[in-house]
């Protein structure tokens, strides 16, 4: 007769570990400087998305699309910077490319739209949000830096 043993997802090895990355997310997002990174960066591209309004260069079309696109965008891949802390590499990286985009739109995107309300708007607005997506991007890699050490150091 053959020895069956039945496991069950409980006693699976990978599920501790995934515990333990859980409740070190939760304790990275819960920390000041995650709140922070999160607030400031839904802040921020929720003002980017209203800045043509709220700045008045609302007539340039493509500039104010532009802006409410990347805003949306932006606040998107940053609010969900808390509740999926290791996962945020990847959406830090791509928002801070959109931070970039915001700095050089005024001149990029068409039509005569680079007053010096839209530059200095866009290249403020698009620093800030460079500077947030950065930060995340951080934590983010001081996440996985830890559960890679972690893991090397788990024996086989």
């Amino acid at each position: 007769m053959t020895d069956q043993t039945h496991t069950t997802m409980e006693s699976h090895p990978d599920m501790a570990e995934m515990r333990e990355r859980h409740a070190r997310a939760e304790r990275a997002a819960s920390t000041q400087r995650g709140q922070a990174v999160e607030a400031l960066a839904m802040v921020t591209g929720l003002y980017l998305a209203a800045s043509p309004w709220i700045a008045g260069f609302n007539g340039f079309t493509t500039l104010a699309v532009n802006n409410l696109i990347t805003g949306i965008a932006y606040a998107l891949l940053l609010s969900g910077f808390g509740h999926a802390y290791e996962r945020t590499h990847a959406r830090a990286w791509a928002a801070a490319m959109l931070g970039a985009w915001t700095i050089v739109a005024p001149w990029v995107v068409a039509g005569n739209v680079d007053t010096t309300r839209s530059v200095v708007n866009n290249v403020i607005v698009g620093i800030v949000a460079l500077v947030l997506a950065l930060a995340a991007a951080a934590a983010a890699k001081e996440t996985d830096r830890s559960r890679s050490t972690r893991s090397a150091r788990r024996p086989g």
